[in-house]
């Protein structure tokens, strides 16, 4: 009863921000068991906020050290899941932590030599849990697939070795993406830049496409009355059938330095997508499942980064390097209002891991390691209030019931949002 719940919970969320939630895995309310939450978009089931927040209001339940790294946080059944590398620096890390306590439950680590990877810390993707399953990739191309419980290995891949994949400049960062029976990677190479795999044993299903490897993680959108696997790379935006792997259409988009790093968002048909050195395009959908145009583009004003943009009523939100946070029409790339970098300090690399948490509220985890808490609507942007519980991050945190799980290059933190 509860994963029924837990599933309309997801199907209505999906419908009210426009995207569209297919097979993803099974998730409490409390659970953000992949990149992105259960739904994929960035929505947190979050408690009543007090209105003196933060005041006495957030609370920090237990920090725990950890190895540097970018990867995200994924929450499943009680425990919390990341990726790091070690002290040494030789080995790449998944941790386990009881999501309540901070208690280390297990780690599985592994050789993983870095060599001269730029921006070479630590893993960057977010690990998966799915079918008592947790799914990783490092920077480097290591693949694992572990029992949730114990860490046991259940099997192990190279997305070079074995799948031809072809490493990026700045290491392999798009999380697994769940289709139904299938694991989704986007790894680059011949034939391979995205690929299918069982989650039982790793074995392949199909493969698609010869575009490099970007750093974006696919979305699964439902169109046509067909599941979509939409994805952004360095040279193209791309539509593939996510159960043969078929390309249906594909958008010239080749980016400066590879780096295609923001999801794509999907709503009312069209495809969005934006980066920072060739800005936005967006992508009308037509009946049939081939029709792709370009809808319009914008190289100027709309320009966004490394953050994931939000989307509700006909308007996107993205973190922006020239103005901040970017409010602009998806129909048209009309720009409604900036906010002149108040969410986040303006630098070479701005970034926030940005969430809506409620009708019209979002939640922050900026660069700086502050938790903010904002009013976002079509008129602007009014923040609420803001605490610092961690150094500086671009690792994405997870929101799950009332806890917010943050961490930096040596702190994995647990902070609690008290009514």
């Amino acid at each position: 009863m509860a994963k029924t719940i837990s599933r309309i919970v997801a199907i209505a969320t999906a419908l009210a921000t426009g995207s569209a939630w297919c097979g993803e895995p099974d998730a409490a309310p409390a659970d953000w068991p992949r990149w992105r939450g259960a739904d994929g978009i960035g929505s947190w089931h979050a408690p009543a906020w007090p209105e003196d927040w933060p005041g006495n209001h957030v609370r920090t339940m237990w920090s725990r050290p950890i190895g540097p790294g970018f990867s995200g946080i994924a929450v499943a059944d009680g425990n919390a899941f990341t990726m790091d590398r070690d002290s040494a620096g030789g080995r790449e890390r998944v941790l386990c932590h009881d999501a309540r306590t901070g208690e280390p439950r297990w780690e599985y680590a592994y050789d993983a030599a870095y060599g001269d990877l730029d921006y070479g810390k630590g893993p960057r993707s977010t690990p998966l849990v799915a079918d008592r399953r947790v799914i990783t990739i490092g920077a480097v191309g290591h693949v694992a697939c572990l029992d949730v419980n114990s860490g046991h290995v259940l099997w192990t891949r190279h997305a070079v070795t074995d799948w031809g994949g072809r490493q990026p400049t700045w290491g392999f960062s798009a999380s697994p993406v769940p289709h139904e029976d299938k694991l989704i990677f986007h790894i680059g190479g011949a034939d391979a830049c995205f690929i299918a795999v069982r989650p039982d044993s790793g074995a392949v299903v199909w493969r698609s496409g010869n575009d490099p490897c970007g750093y974006a993680t696919p979305i699964v959108v439902r169109h046509a009355e067909h599941d979509l696997l939409v994805s952004w790379t360095p040279e193209h935006i791309v539509g593939i059938d996510c159960g043969s792997g078929r390309l249906l259409w594909e958008i010239p988009y080749k980016v400066t330095y590879g780096v295609s790093i923001a999801s794509p968002v999907f709503a009312d048909g069209t495809v969005f997508v934006s980066g920072y050195w060739e800005g936005t395009k967006t992508v009308r959908l037509g009946p049939e499942r081939e029709d792709a145009t370009l809808l319009w583009e914008d190289t100027r004003h709309v320009r966004g980064l490394m953050a994931q943009p939000l989307y509700r009523d006909g308007l996107v939100y993205l973190l922006d390097r020239q103005h901040g946070i970017v409010c602009c029409e998806l129909e048209s790339g009309r720009i409604v209002w900036t906010d002149q970098h108040q969410l986040t300090p303006a630098n070479r690399n701005p970034h926030a891991s940005i969430v809506w948490a409620g009708e019209d509220r979002l939640f922050a985890l900026n660069s700086e390691g502050e938790l903010v808490l904002a009013a976002l609507s079509p008129t602007g942007l009014t923040e609420l209030g803001r605490t610092k519980i961690l150094g500086s991050t671009w690792a994405h945190p997870a929101f799950c019931g009332e806890i917010v799980i943050a961490r930096d290059d040596e702190r994995l933190v647990g902070v609690r949002i008290v009514p």
